[in-house]
């Protein structure tokens, strides 16, 4: 008896989460419709991170810059298509002073360095292995996610699961407003 009441939480649990992830399209909607996270609002400490090609990858707050932090590994699925379009789209626009930075956390690095050169990147990607940053600043669980971070480090707003074109767009409108 115990079995079958176990198994019907199971199952239950299985059918509310698929169907939450049927509406939501399988990722919290934008904060352009409101902060969706505690870290909104929030000002976050600077890193400096070893650069997958080589020498380091600093917060771009830390020298005055606006940043869009992109958090990837090339085993995460979604990561994979939405890499190419990231890096198509940072290729095409000029963001100014705002800083695109790709940080590949709980990866390994040969896996993140081939996946970053097929994906066409061509801007600086931090290597994250443990997740320091991606968890230890940032309190992110899953993969993919975007920050978008003000000139000041605060945290202006944060996208969960792989951003499209467009919403990259407005996010960075709204860092270049601030």
């Amino acid at each position: 008896m115990m079995f079958v009441s176990i198994s019907i939480g199971i199952v239950t649990a299985i059918v509310l989460i698929a169907v939450v992830s049927y509406f939501t399209g399988g990722h919290v909607t934008p904060t352009s419709n409101g902060p969706t996270t505690a870290l909104v609002g929030k000002t976050v400490s600077t890193f400096t991170l070893s650069g997958l090609s080589g020498g380091h990858v600093s917060a771009p707050w830390k020298s005055g810059h606006g940043a869009v932090l992109i958090f990837f590994a090339s085993w995460c699925g979604p990561c994979q298509k939405e890499m190419p379009e990231v890096a198509k789209y940072v290729r095409h626009h000029n963001e100014g002073s705002i800083r695109v930075i790709g940080i590949d956390a709980q990866d390994q690095l040969g896996a993140a360095q081939r996946f970053v050169a097929k994906s066409g990147v061509t801007f600086p990607v931090a290597f994250d292995p443990h997740s320091a940053v991606a968890a230890g600043l940032f309190n992110f669980v899953t993969l993919p996610e975007t920050a978008f971070v003000n000139a000041r480090g605060v945290v202006k707003q944060v996208y969960f699961g792989a951003i499209p074109k467009d919403q990259l767009a407005k996010g960075l409108a709204a860092l270049r407003a601030s």
